[in-house]
């Protein structure tokens, strides 16, 4: 099994990131679609494969506060498999040298996965589309 993920430079491979994405948040989780695309201009973008197969993605951008690792989407039939696991690798190697404050908002069930990265829960639960989530700080 050949798992791989690597920075998307060509179109053709932004538009595999949009369907997993399209899949998982807006068929899967019910992600209103207009809350879906926003910032992908301004966004870094990860796609992962399995023998070649896309099967999922994730972004970092820059924001005020620092960088915002988002987006993490693996497909149903690979998840469990180390997807999710090598794309937060993948974007936080890719991450600048100054990247002092690095944050994202995890979904619930994705806390334990994030953690293993560093991240630590802060402040209350909260919902963003209809999902429960933590924002996550990862100590440096």
């Amino acid at each position: 099994m050949s798992l791989q993920v690597q920075k998307v430079i060509h179109p053709e491979d932004l538009d595999k990131v949009f369907a997993i994405r399209k899949k998982v948040f807006v068929e899967e989780q019910n992600c209103p679609p207009e809350l879906e695309w926003e910032n992908e201009d301004i966004s870094t973008h990860f796609l992962a494969t399995q023998n070649g197969q896309p099967c999922g993605a994730c972004r970092w951008r820059k924001t005020e506060l620092g960088y915002k690792l988002e987006r993490f989407a693996v497909l149903k039939e690979f998840r469990g498999q180390g997807v999710g696991r090598a794309l937060i690798a993948e974007a936080l190697s890719d991450l600048p040298e100054d990247a002092h404050y690095i944050y994202l908002n995890s979904q619930l069930d994705a806390v334990s996965l994030y953690a293993k990265f560093g991240f630590a829960s802060q402040g209350d639960q909260f919902e963003e589309a209809g999902i429960q989530h933590f924002k996550m700080v990862k100590k440096v």
